[in-house]
Parts: structure tokens; C-alpha cells; sequence
């Protein structure tokens, strides 16, 4: 499949945005940098994030929706442990009920990629000696402009692993390239592991194993893998990389102000029942009360024997005749 579309529709925007800031920015290098190709680079970055928010925000709702979806899927679980295929079916069943994607998660990331690609592309081009200077709507002079663009002295083109031979062709020194990229892919590793830290603290850890083992891969496996991709990135592009990152950051930290984590209710603790307490007051504990005494009642008086004569109950009465 031809890529020839992305590499156009990334090299619009990026020119388009280069002439605008070309004209209100210097034209010239200053402390060696030519701002206008760089914040052409950071603006492409803002143009993609603008249009790919609505799926952004998508994202966010489609892992929420998950999330509380988590304890039924247990149950479907527990009801059909080791049944994959039946498991699979109400699964599947369960999400279409409930409207809820699992891969909506993937799908911001997945539609970048094309975009990365492009830029990656339309920059590892830019080199002085390239005969197909006019492609994918540039003009010679726009392509002559990007090749000898400069960040702090370090062409845009330039990577860490650049060889000798390129570096000469870009009329760059290879200290300076080395020192630039490298601090670039320093801080393009540490924005990355930024990113995804970030949204796992909002959201906490999954539950399920393979879930964890995804987390822990975006936080810990793609920073790492950068050290040795990072090398044979343009500079252009860790700029770019780094500026996504940045963007992330922001956007993540709205997003989730707006959409909050849901907060699982926390398991009601059973209520202690009331035990006696044992008597001898071991360990400091309280004699047990005593019952409570039953109200005293009035002395039953015995009625008169058969035959006796009547007393006067009065204290010093007299009999009765």
C-alpha cells in the first residue's frame, strides 16, 4: 500500500505552517536555530492532536465504560472458566451490549502512526545532494530552506547515528549532532514514560493479567526500546516526538479533570457483634455486669388457718370481737 497520500497531506501542513511563521519570525538562524522550520514541526503536532481529539475523547469514555464493566467481566469469567470460546462469545456479547470497544483504547495512537511515518519520510529526504528535490508539493527552494535548517547548529535531518559521510554532505560537526540528538532522545524517553505513568496513576493498575502486562509494557517496555530507535531518528522527528509527548501531558490531565476515574465502592465491613466479656479480668479486660436485678415484689402474707381468729393487721390493735 502506497504511503504517497500521508507524505503529501504531512508535507501541506508543514509548509503551510512554515510559511506562516516564516512570516513573522526572522528568516535567519538565531543562536543557531531556525525557529520557523521548528515551530512549523510543533504546529503540525498541534494541527494532528486538534483533529484527532473527538477520538481522544472517545478513548477515554470507551476506558471508563471498561472499567466498569470489570465486575461482570469476573463473573462471565468465573462462570465459564475453561471455556475460552463460550467466554470469548460473552464477552463480545457484554461489549456490544453495552456499547463499550476495547480496542477504542489503541485507536489515537494506531492513527498516528501514519503521521509519524510521513514526517519521518519527508525528513530523512532533506539532504542537499537529493536529486528529487520537488515531491510531494515541495518547491527547490522550500527543500533547499528545510536541508541546511538548523537546531542549535544541528541539521534537522541529522541523527545520533549519522555517519560520517552524511554529517559532511549536511556541512554538520558530529560532536554537536551527537550532543543535541542525544539530550533530544533523553527527553523524548523521559516524556514518554511521563505520559504513560500518568494515566496509569489516574486509572490504577488492571486487574486482569494481560491488561497489567500491557500497562506495563507502554511504561516501561517503549521508553527503553527508544534508546535504540532513538538513534536512528531525525532530529526533526525527536522533535516532533517530544512535542507529542508535551501535548499528551495536557491533554491526558484535562481529560481526565472532565472524565474522572471511576472509584470502586469500597466492601462493606461486616459489623462486630457484641460478645461478653469474659469475667476475672484477664489481660485488663472488665468484669462482665451483672444482671440486672428483677424489681423486689411485695412479701405474699399468708392468709389466717382454718379455725384462728383474725389479727388486726395495725400495729398494737386489738382483736376483732
Amino acid at each position: 500500500m502506497s504511503l504517497d497520500w500521508v507524505y503529501y497531506a504531512i508535507s501541506w501542513i508543514l509548509l503551510t505552517w512554515h510559511s506562516a511563521w516564516d512570516a513573522i519570525v526572522s528568516s535567519g538562524a538565531l543562536l543557531g536555530t531556525n525557529w520557523s522550520w521548528i515551530l512549523a514541526i510543533v504546529f503540525l503536532v498541534v494541527t494532528v492532536r486538534v483533529i484527532l481529539f473527538p477520538v481522544f475523547v472517545k478513548q477515554i469514555k470507551s476506558q471508563r465504560a471498561m472499567q466498569a464493566l470489570q465486575p461482570k467481566v469476573k463473573e462471565l469469567q468465573e462462570k465459564h472458566k475453561g471455556d475460552r470460546e463460550t467466554l470469548q462469545k460473552e464477552m463480545m456479547e457484554l461489549y456490544r451490549k453495552e456499547k463499550a470497544n476495547p480496542l477504542m483504547g489503541c485507536l489515537p495512537m494506531f492513527l498516528q502512526i501514519p503521521v509519524f511515518l510521513g514526517l519521518f519520510h519527508t525528513l530523512k529526504r532533506l539532504k542537499p545532494d537529493n536529486p528529487l528535490k520537488e515531491l510531494y508539493g515541495w518547491t527547490a527552494d522550500q527543500f533547499e530552506s528545510a536541508s541546511h535548517a538548523k537546531l542549535f547548529t544541528a541539521p534537522l535531518s541529522g541523527r545520533f547515528g549519522s555517519t560520517a559521510d552524511e554529517l559532511a554532505s549536511l556541512g554538520a560537526s558530529s560532536g554537536t549532532v551527537k550532543t543535541v540528538a542525544g539530550v533530544l532522545v533523553v527527553i523524548m524517553i523521559a516524556t514518554t514514560y511521563l505520559t504513560s505513568r500518568q494515566m496509569i496513576l489516574k486509572t490504577g493498575w488492571a486487574e486482569d493479567p494481560q491488561q497489567r502486562m500491557v500497562q506495563r509494557l507502554m511504561l516501561y517496555g517503549i521508553p527503553v526500546s527508544l534508546l535504540v530507535s532513538g538513534s536512528i531518528f531525525p532530529i526533526g522527528v525527536i522533535i516532533y516526538w517530544v512535542t507529542n509527548n508535551l501535548f499528551t501531558l495536557g491533554q491526558q490531565q484535562w481529560v481526565l479533570r472532565k472524565f474522572p476515574p471511576l472509584v470502586p465502592p469500597k466492601k462493606a465491613v461486616p459489623a462486630r457483634t457484641a460478645q461478653p466479656a469474659k469475667t476475672g479480668g484477664l489481660l485488663g479486660r472488665k468484669a462482665a455486669e451483672p444482671a440486672a436485678k428483677a424489681p423486689a415484689t411485695a412479701p405474699k402474707v399468708a392468709g389466717p388457718k382454718p379455725g384462728a381468729k383474725p389479727t388486726n393487721p395495725k400495729k398494737g390493735g386489738r382483736p376483732t370481737k
